[in-house]
């Protein structure tokens, strides 16, 4: 049995990772949140530390690892907003414990290098969470088309509308400094996935952004790709207000949807089994997508309307 100890305990994403702690088969010694709401962890863990301030948090976690105590941990799970992931996996390493990052693993690619030299220095690992890569849909996908001629070249169309209330830019995930803005914070995941399938970006564009909405055209080695990203409720899809659903998501090649709506539950379970067996997602494979959404967010806006999302069409003013 491994020990986890795991930051950004309140937040959403976290609770997945602790079913994953749970469901390998080991056990989380301390969380970390500077917001207290975090009864959540009675349902997997009653007896976890919990910390509100880092300092406490790092102490105790020292601590364990200076008394050799059967409670050092292993593997530090990273859920804290996403300015903060660099700290915290360094904080992991230098604890002797392997990093597994929430998406992003860093704000800027300049990052992954300083990590990479830790992780040689230290002897560790800092993984990442790429759990779409291991929808059974997607992959099936993907080998569809790495069995294609590389020549061959797709149209694909994507759109993620998920709607977010006004909370949200009062948040961190509301400020491109600590989230890295749209496409960092929503797209980032189905950026990643579109090039694992269809190969590394060529170039790209960026036709809208502001802080509801974000679309572009990017060119990848087996495909051109519209895409749009939207936490702007209006956006949604008429088909979507009827089923009184706040998110829509939708991939299309040569116009034909992909479909992978379901076989979401226990993809993070998934990602730990790889990660404890040492064959999880590390640096190599996070950093194409995080150099391509750092590349959208300092992009200067093209309004060019012939390669643009079909939704930039439609919305007037937009």
């Amino acid at each position: 049995m491994k020990n986890f100890a795991l930051t950004g305990a309140a937040g959403y994403v976290a609770q997945r990772h602790m079913q994953a702690i749970k469901d390998t088969g080991n056990h989380l010694v301390a969380a970390l949140d500077p917001h207290d709401s975090v009864g959540i962890l009675d349902r997997y863990f009653p007896d976890v530390e919990f910390f509100t301030e880092y300092e406490r948090f790092d102490r105790h976690l020292e601590m364990l690892r200076h008394r050799n105590s059967d409670k050092r941990i292993h593997y530090l799970s990273i859920c804290s907003p996403n300015h903060l992931h660099d700290a915290h996996i360094r904080l992991a390493l230098r604890l002797g414990a392997d990093a597994i990052s929430e998406k992003p693993m860093v704000l800027n690619p300049w990052n992954l290098d300083a990590l990479s030299e830790l992780e040689r220095e230290t002897n560790q690992r800092v993984y990442t969470v790429l759990q779409l890569r291991l929808h059974p849909a997607l992959i099936e996908l993907r080998n569809a088309i790495l069995k294609e001629p590389a020549t061959k070249k797709h149209e694909v169309v994507l759109t993620y509308i998920t709607s977010r209330g006004p909370w949200y830019q009062y948040s961190w995930k509301g400020a491109e400094d600590r989230s890295g803005g749209l496409a960092t914070n929503i797209g980032i995941h189905f950026f990643d996935l579109l090039m694992w399938i269809f190969g590394d970006a060529a170039s790209s564009s960026v036709h809208w952004s502001d802080r509801h909405r974000m679309s572009g055209y990017l060119e990848l080695q087996r495909a051109t790709v519209r895409w749009y990203l939207s936490i702007a409720r209006e956006d949604l899809p008429e088909q979507a207000v009827a089923q009184n659903k706040s998110t829509f998501r939708s991939i299309t090649v040569d116009d034909h949807e992909v479909e992978f709506s379901e076989g979401f539950t226990d993809l993070h379970t998934r990602v730990y089994e790889d990660v404890l067996q040492g064959k999880g997602f590390g640096i190599a494979e996070a950093r194409p997508s995080i150099e391509l959404v750092h590349t959208l967010r300092t992009t200067p806006v093209n309004h060019e309307r012939t390669l643009c999302h079909p939704y930039l069409l439609k919305r007037p003013g937009v």
